[in-house]
């Protein structure tokens, strides 16, 4: 079942003031996005992705916007090994002692193809990033998550992993396990009520990736990111309490 987050939602003003907020993918769209309304609200955000200057632009903008002074930390999630993010895990919980929400921004995508013109490299980066490394920062960073008073994971996907079509690739392959993957977190963690695991679709947008995938598309006509960004914090505050294990989209 799929639900729309509330159309419009705004939250009271210094809502994620104290909360710190992992965001993976976050030099551009969606992360971006995310991020700079994130510390709007209060919140500290780690600023994780693959290009220092793009996450470094990120920052200063949150600085001067007068956002609390934010983290980065550069990691490209296609080579990444289990070791690398338990050291990041390590860092967040030495730094600030603390997590109270994780947003999987960051995805992987070369193109649409058949399976059987899809490069084995680009299989294995896709599943890499959009799904084995998300699933294991997850897990690593699950104890801190589970000592915070209100805490909150949200993996974005789209309709690509929602109904299985063809010519998907890897892309969709790994969104659609990411359904499956976060409906049993839910399950498995019900005796955390506190915290809670949900997937969104923030729908089309004007991105690189969608850039990419559709060709034909006059992408530039696309909604930005920032459309998209109220359906997050709606999951990443108090408002979405008790609700996991659910397909969210924008409304």
């Amino acid at each position: 079942m799929i639900v729309n987050t509330p159309a419009h939602f705004v939250p009271a003003a210094d809502s994620l003031r104290q909360r710190v907020i992992l965001i993976t993918g976050s030099g551009s769209g969606l992360g971006r996005a995310t991020a700079l309304t994130c510390a709007s609200l209060g919140a500290t955000v780690i600023l994780l992705g693959r290009t220092v200057k793009k996450l470094e632009a990120v920052y200063d903008e949150i600085e001067a916007a007068g956002g609390p002074t934010p983290a980065i930390y550069p990691m490209n999630l296609i080579g990444a090994t289990w070791a690398d993010l338990f050291e990041l895990v390590g860092v967040i919980e030495r730094e600030f002692g603390r997590l109270d929400g994780l947003v999987h921004c960051a995805a992987h995508f070369t193109t649409f193809a058949p399976f059987t013109e899809e490069k084995p490299k680009d299989w294995m980066d896709s599943l890499q990033v959009n799904l084995t490394a998300a699933q294991t920062l997850t897990r690593l960073c699950l104890p801190l998550l589970q000592q915070a008073p209100d805490a909150s994971i949200v993996f974005v996907t789209d309709a690509a992993g929602r109904e299985p079509k063809a010519l998907r690739g890897a892309y969709g392959v790994s969104k659609y396990a990411l359904e499956g993957l976060v409906k049993s977190w839910a399950l498995e963690l019900e005796s955390y009520p506190k915290l809670r695991i949900n997937t969104y679709d923030p729908g089309p947008m004007c991105t690189d990736l969608r850039k990419r995938g559709y060709l034909s598309e006059e992408v530039q006509k696309l909604p930005l990111p920032e459309i998209a960004a109220p359906g997050l914090l709606y999951l990443l505050s108090s408002e979405s309490s008790g609700r996991s294990g659910v397909s969210f989209s924008r409304s």
